[in-house]
């Protein structure tokens, strides 16, 4: 079997492209920008979103907010939605994106090592679906502890940096566990040549999972690694002169994945035969994909607050979780929820999730 998923760590070296774009933006911006309209009277122009990996299921709330007419009725004449991998945060901090689909630790590190001007608007996941996947009848690896004496296939960059982390919170020595560079297919678990492998619960798991094989994950949001992921990205300048842009894609947002999180089937359909048709997808998986995201994006806490927030305690986990990966930020470096919070309380239907 071959799979060609997941997310190869972006390089970090922007400081150059986001600082030409700053000058950029300070050229031919204003210093008392006019305030948008809202509503029927909104015009936002055209809207670039950016997103983390190809038009599979993971990107059914967009789906449904295009093929529903939300980021039309938001104000946007039209959506562009460029697949990923890419530099996410490259292309937003210098423009060429409006928003993009990030998680809290790439973001971070980006802001902390470059000082990128992103923040966090928003968030889909509100738990990060990165595990270790291992065979049921192999290695079974069930808890942190029980990856001592063993083999980890590991992707190089970004994901060893998560890796190191998960020995770090739960106080293993890194000595005592035998790293594996590997490529994003899973084949190497399923042939033994390791033991485990880091994977996505939505997508390798699956994956090896519905070739009937059963298999065991170690999801890092419930061992000590809890970080958003699916993160809504956009500028400092963004926030700070086009606030209402940023309601409104909110807004559209927050629609889409209503409607996504209440149609698995038509969730995969979207992306099988409409948004990735190109990409040979399969229904069984999407939809699978599809019913499984939902568990990592309704929590007591959205069911409470609405989707796309995020609670001060998760935001807490979250920079305990970058401080073991080596990234030292602080919470109003990161996250920008004011807008959303505006937005909720300007729409509280929208924080309704019937």
């Amino acid at each position: 079997m071959t799979l060609s998923h997941r997310r190869p760590r972006r390089g970090l070296r922007v400081a150059a492209l986001v600082v030409a774009s700053s000058l950029a933006f300070a050229a031919c911006g204003s210093d008392d920008p006019e305030p948008a309209a809202t509503g029927e009277d909104a015009d936002f122009g055209t809207l670039t979103l950016q997103l983390s990996w190809v038009k599979n299921a993971e990107f059914a709330g967009e789906f449904f907010a295009d093929q529903n007419g939300y980021y039309e009725d938001a104000g946007f004449t039209s959506v562009t939605m460029n697949p990923g991998p890419g530099p996410v945060e490259t292309l937003v901090a210098t423009g060429e994106a409006d928003f993009g689909l990030s998680n809290a630790v790439a973001t971070a590190q980006v802001i902390a090592e470059e000082e990128a001007p992103l923040k966090i608007v928003g968030t889909k996941f509100q738990k990060n679906p990165f595990t270790i996947l291992s065979l049921k009848d192999g290695a079974d690896i069930a808890t942190p502890q029980d990856l001592v004496g063993k083999k980890i296939g590991v992707q190089a960059g970004g994901n060893e940096t998560l890796f190191d982390a998960l020995l770090e919170v739960n106080g293993i020595d890194p000595a005592d566990v035998k790293k594996v560079p590997v490529e994003y297919d899973p084949s190497p678990v399923v042939d033994g040549e390791v033991d485990g492998f880091l994977a996505y619960i939505t997508n390798e798991s699956l994956t090896v999972s519905m070739d009937g094989i059963e298999v065991t994950n170690l999801p890092f949001a419930d061992n000590g690694l809890p970080f958003v992921a699916e993160s809504v990205i956009t500028t400092d300048q963004m926030i700070a002169e086009e606030p209402e842009k940023v309601k409104a894609f909110l807004t559209a947002e927050i629609l889409g994945w209503k409607d996504a999180l209440a149609d698995d089937e038509e969730a995969a359909r979207l992306a099988v035969e409409v948004y990735g048709k190109d990409l040979g997808l399969d229904i069984a998986k999407e939809t699978e994909q599809a019913k499984v995201q939902s568990g990592l994006i309704v929590t007591d806490e959205v069911e409470a607050n609405g989707l796309f927030t995020i609670t001060d305690e998760l935001i807490e986990g979250n920079l305990k979780t970058l401080a073991a990966a080596g990234i030292e930020i602080e919470a109003d470096e990161l996250f920008d929820l004011s807008l959303l919070s505006e937005l909720l309380e300007e729409k509280p239907e929208l924080a309704e999730l019937d």
